[in-house]
C-alpha cells in the first residue's frame, strides 16, 4: 500500500467531491481530543476532511452548507459516543449521511467511542436516556409539530439501528488514558 504525501492529491479527489471525508461527532463527548487527532491523521494522509466545528461560521444558516458538506465526500466517519443521541443536530446529520449512503453508495464508517454498538442499536443506556428527553420535549408540543417530531424520533431510532448494524471500530479511551 502506497502512502500519500499530504502535499499530493488524494486518490479519491475528483471534481465531484469537495472533501474526501465528512467527520460527524459530538465534540464535548470525545475527550482527550480524539476527534482532533483523527481529523489531523486524515489530513496528514492527504484526505481533505470536513469537520463542522472548523468549517461552519457561527450565526449563519448552516443547513444548506451542512447538506452540501455531507453530500460532497465519498465517506463519512461517525464518532458515536455516549452523548451523541442527546443532540438533535447529530441525529439529523446521521439521517442525512445514511440517505446519501442509500442513494449514492456513500461509505459510512462508524467509530463507537467508549460505547458498545449494542447500546446504539437497541438504544439502551445513555441512548435510551437521550430519547426519553427528546420524547418529553415533544410531549410539550402541539398539533402538527408534535406529529412531525414523533416521526423524526422514529427516523432517528432507525438511523441509529442502521449505523450500529454496519461494521465499525470500537474505541475505548480507557485503554490509552488510564
Amino acid at each position: 500500500m502506497a502512502t500519500i504525501n499530504s502535499h499530493e492529491a488524494s486518490p479519491w479527489t475528483t471534481s465531484r467531491w469537495s472533501y474526501d471525508a465528512y467527520l460527524s461527532f459530538k465534540g464535548v463527548d470525545t475527550p482527550h481530543r480524539f476527534t482532533y487527532h483523527l481529523y489531523s491523521a486524515l489530513m496528514i494522509k492527504g484526505l481533505s476532511t470536513f469537520r463542522d466545528d472548523a468549517e461552519l461560521e457561527r450565526g449563519e444558516d448552516i443547513m444548506p452548507k451542512l447538506q452540501k458538506a455531507i453530500e460532497g465526500p465519498r465517506v463519512s466517519i461517525i464518532v458515536l459516543s455516549n452523548k451523541y443521541a442527546s443532540l438533535r443536530w447529530c441525529l439529523e446529520e446521521l439521517v442525512m449521511i445514511l440517505k446519501c449512503r442509500s442513494t449514492t453508495g456513500y461509505i459510512v464508517l462508524p467509530v463507537f467511542y467508549n460505547v458498545d454498538p449494542s447500546e446504539v442499536r437497541t438504544q439502551t443506556g445513555s441512548f435510551k436516556e437521550a430519547f426519553m428527553r427528546h420524547e418529553r420535549r415533544i410531549e410539550m408540543e402541539m398539533g402538527e409539530q408534535k406529529e412531525y417530531l414523533k416521526g423524526k424520533v422514529q427516523e432517528w431510532r432507525m438511523a441509529l439501528k442502521e449505523v450500529a448494524d454496519l461494521g465499525g471500530i470500537q474505541f475505548s479511551p480507557n485503554i490509552f488514558y488510564s
